[in-house]
């Protein structure tokens, strides 16, 4: 864990400029509405006026400062574990054990496991609620028939900003650790090609050629003569059939590396939602059926006079 010590304070510094970054435009907004609202709705007194913009901008503050820090929460969590699957991918291009990958990537799938435990309830929610609300508005916006100002309408838009906003965060942070726990398959599979075709597997035949040209030499009636010249004169070379230690050794550890690679094609992890990988996939179809949605309530509430 010492090793990932400044990319977790890195980590948490993002996060940090993240809920600033998205909380003081919209309180900002907020407070201009609120301003424009009490400008122009007079009261008996100032007091009792300032009093009540005070009180509505804490609340609304105090409450979506709560719903983005959940959301940025999880965005920091999903991240923290990017860096580990970013280490493990590092950790592939070393030579070990293929039972040491294994374990590594099983440790990795259980906390993933636990955070998609422990965050499926606030994600289902959030999206239910978001969807509901976003509805509601947009019912109640489109069935008014009066005209829409920075007043009567100004507080749906950046409770709106702010729901959207946070919904988005996680999304992405979901994704982004899913991307990445399904992208270790492919780097397990280029290392696989690379580990069987490259240098290490022709560097190990030569020196089991040259071994078996020593013993060869050692003991000439074990070998094959083979003859590259026409005449008898001429020099010639022995070459040793391979072992069949050496033949099993290779073929042992093919297979433990085909096996890996089956294993994450076969356990790909990422943040799951009762058994759905949240990746592209499931945002493009939580897009589309949002997409539905609205058309069927346009649909429902705006009518074209001739």
């Amino acid at each position: 864990m010492s090793r990932f010590a400044l990319l977790y304070i890195r980590q948490i510094k993002d996060s940090l400029r993240l809920l600033i970054f998205w909380s003081l435009p919209c309180f900002i907004l907020k407070v201009a509405r609120e301003v424009i609202r009490v400008s122009c709705i007079h009261h008996e007194s100032w007091l009792m006026s300032t009093a009540v913009l005070i009180g509505l901008i804490i609340s609304w503050s105090y409450v979506s400062t709560i719903s983005l820090s959940a959301s940025i929460l999880f965005h920091l969590i999903c991240n923290l574990q990017v860096i580990h699957f970013e280490d493990y991918a590092k950790l592939l291009e070393r030579d070990c054990d293929v039972l040491v990958f294994i374990e590594e990537h099983t440790r990795l799938r259980y906390h993933l496991s636990k955070i998609s435990h422990r965050f499926r309830i606030f994600l289902i929610l959030q999206f239910c609620v978001v969807t509901a609300s976003q509805f509601v508005t947009l019912f109640r916006i489109t069935g008014y028939g009066g005209i829409i100002t920075a007043i009567n309408g100004g507080d749906f838009a950046v409770s709106s900003i702010v729901q959207v906003v946070g919904i988005i965060i996680c999304l992405h942070a979901a994704t982004k650790i899913s991307h990445r726990a399904l992208g270790i398959a492919s780097i397990a599979s280029r290392w696989h090609a690379l580990a069987t075709c490259g240098q290490n597997d022709t560097s190990q035949l030569r020196v089991s050629n040259s071994m078996g040209n020593l013993e060869a030499a050692m003991n000439p009636q074990n070998s094959q003569r083979i003859n590259y010249s026409e005449s008898d004169s001429e020099s010639f070379d022995y070459i040793a059939m391979p072992t069949n230690m050496q033949l099993a050794s290779y073929m042992t550890s093919y297979h433990k590396r085909q096996a890996f690679v089956l294993y994450l094609q076969n356990n790909p992890g990422g943040i799951t939602i009762f058994g759905w990988i949240v990746d592209r996939g499931l945002v493009n179809t939580i897009f589309f059926i949002e997409l539905t949605l609205v058309t069927f309530l346009l649909g429902k509430t705006i009518v074209f006079s001739s």
